[in-house]
């Protein structure tokens, strides 16, 4: 049969999702120089397919540029069509980035730490998924039978993040119904959100040609285990040298880590609205869930909202290799690109200000009472959507950190969002936010 081979160009948007146009793959190098028409409103459609309260209207032109080095052609050899698609920036008219562009935005947060703190970051974002089985699975946590029942799925998972370039880690049954696990290798920071957005994507796609139906929804069931995405940091000097360890520092963090963690912990209730942005997250979002409640830093703590990831390495050049910590706060319903760039921002902010490196928690914070929580520094984080968005609105620092347009487009895109749930239970907003990501 007769057909040209199309290549979508994607942007992450503020729901997390790749929304795009597709255009003959031949035309490639030309798109990328050039780019293909945009609308500033689509940055309003909510991950409903609703659009938002939109300051833009039917007005104004952008471009989706692709960037060719991200390009993922991936032929399963099944006969159906490939999953072939790239990332790319939205920029103005005139070739400048557009105030509300996840990819640009990343950019600029690490242009701004490299400048700060003299060093490149370094990422890997860890992804939990659940698959939609008419009848979920009991007793098959990290067993090899639930494995099992999954292996052709994984290889085949893990055979396309290799042919996309991605360096493959590990796949694994998790706690939850159906739950499982992907990870794959640290990589430069840009690179680290690229493989993420494309990661989901090609999950869901191999899930879809073996008959199963993959989500990355914060939580499907109030009663269970949520899907988080973890993301590890750690940092390099300009020769490439680790620069996130140092022996004599405060549980083995360096001097620029100890200010980058003490940033995010500072501004974190302020930036979960965009790292958890969904209705949902908050219910992932609390204490013994193995996930984050409180701004604390722990030490191989998987309750913590910063975790010190164990090291294996006997020496001290492989601890300095291996050294990373691990944010936790974050899930799918974010676009990669800027749970990181906030991350980023936050960690920077650290470093202009000087503060100093965090304690270690080594208690349950939540038997604590918000007295003793305030006396030790540490705070509740938000437990609702609608109350993270209000402390982002109000912090006046983290809306500093990106540019003048975008606060309030992502504000009522959030709140779009929110409405369409409108007097939904609980039960039924897991359920439709589970059948859109």
């Amino acid at each position: 049969m007769i057909k040209t081979p199309l290549v979508f160009a994607a942007i992450s948007d503020f729901s997390g999702k790749l929304r795009g146009k597709s255009f003959p793959l031949a035309d490639l190098e030309k798109r990328s120089d050039k780019g293909v028409g945009w609308t500033p409103t689509n940055v309003q459609i909510t991950c409903f397919d609703k659009i938002a309260e939109t300051p833009f209207g039917s007005l104004g032109d952008l471009l989706l540029v692709p960037d060719p080095e991200t390009l993922v052609d991936i032929d399963y050899g099944d006969h159906d069509p490939s999953d072939r698609f790239v990332m790319g920036d939205i920029r103005e008219l005139d070739g400048t980035p557009w105030s509300c562009c996840t990819r640009s935005l990343l950019k600029h947060a690490l242009a701004r730490l490299e400048n700060l703190g003299g060093v490149k970051l370094v990422a890997a974002f860890e992804h939990e998924f659940q698959l939609d089985a008419p009848t979920p699975t009991f007793g098959e946590a990290y067993t090899h039978a639930g494995f099992q029942s999954q292996r052709r799925l994984g290889e085949t998972l893990m055979g396309a993040l290799d042919v996309a370039g991605m360096s493959t880690d590990t796949f694994m049954n998790e706690y939850g119904p159906d739950q499982f696990e992907v990870t794959v290798n640290p990589t430069d920071g840009l690179r680290a959100a690229d493989n993420a957005a494309a990661l989901r994507e090609i999950t869901r796609s191999v899930a879809k040609r073996l008959g199963e139906r993959a989500s990355f929804t914060p939580i499907r069931d109030p009663d269970n285990v949520g899907n988080g995405v973890h993301i590890h940091i750690s940092f390099k000097d300009a020769q490439g040298s680790p620069t996130t360890y140092d022996r004599n520092g405060l549980a083995g963090m360096s001097q620029v880590t100890g200010s980058f963690v003490a940033g995010i912990l500072k501004y974190l209730d302020s930036i979960i609205a965009l790292t958890a942005p969904s209705d949902v997250s908050y219910l992932r979002l609390t204490p013994h869930r193995w996930s984050a409640a409180y701004n604390n830093l722990g030490l191989r703590d998987r309750e913590a909202s910063l975790r010190i990831c164990p090291t294996s390495a006997q020496d001290e050049a492989g601890i300095a290799r291996q050294y990373n910590f691990e944010f936790r706060a974050a899930d799918a319903a974010a676009s990669p690109y800027l749970a990181l760039a906030a991350i980023v921002h936050a960690g920077a902010q650290g470093l202009e200000e000087g503060l100093a490196p965090p304690p270690v928690t080594q208690e349950d914070l939540s038997l604590l009472s918000s007295e003793d929580l305030n006396a030790k520094g540490y705070v509740r984080l938000p437990e609702t959507l609608p109350e993270a968005l209000a402390r982002f609105e109000k912090n006046q620092v983290v809306r500093g950190w990106f540019p003048k347009e975008f606060s309030d487009v992502y504000l009522a895109h959030k709140r779009g969002e929110l409405a369409y749930l409108g007097t939904m239970t609980v039960e039924e907003r897991c359920d439709v936010y589970a059948k859109t990501y």
